[in-house]
């Protein structure tokens, strides 16, 4: 699967998505319009290897709701996730079996280097 789950109105994502530059085979999901399903989730947390490594902790309701005060469990993480977009770590690349999650640089370098070699 080559995929990018992303936020249209997400500034980061948008500029991550020219610098990344994907060839037309990869699809693009805007996570905002087209919510990600059980299915899609449990196929990223298999790729990355825990709900929680997906799960963005800078997220506003993340602060509004307190979290940070709660211990999560990786049902928990899922569930969040599942409830509202902005709980998923973005952009989510997913190059065959290789994942890449958030928008750090070196994140970004090693999908980028992943996608064009």
């Amino acid at each position: 699967m080559k995929k990018i789950y992303y936020v249209s109105t997400c500034s980061t994502c948008v500029r991550i998505l020219k610098e990344l530059d994907l060839p037309s085979e990869f699809v693009k999901q805007d996570i905002k319009n087209e919510e990600l399903t059980v299915k899609q989730l449990e196929e990223l947390k298999n790729l990355a290897g825990s709900y929680e490594a997906l799960f963005s902790r800078r997220a506003t309701l993340y602060k509004e709701r307190n979290l940070k005060n709660e211990t999560l469990t990786e049902e928990d993480y899922k569930r969040f996730i599942l409830e509202h977009y902005t709980f998923l770590q973005r952009p989510v690349v997913v190059n065959g079996s290789e994942i890449f999650v958030g928008n750090s640089k070196k994140t970004v370098e090693a999908a980028k280097k992943s996608i064009h070699g």
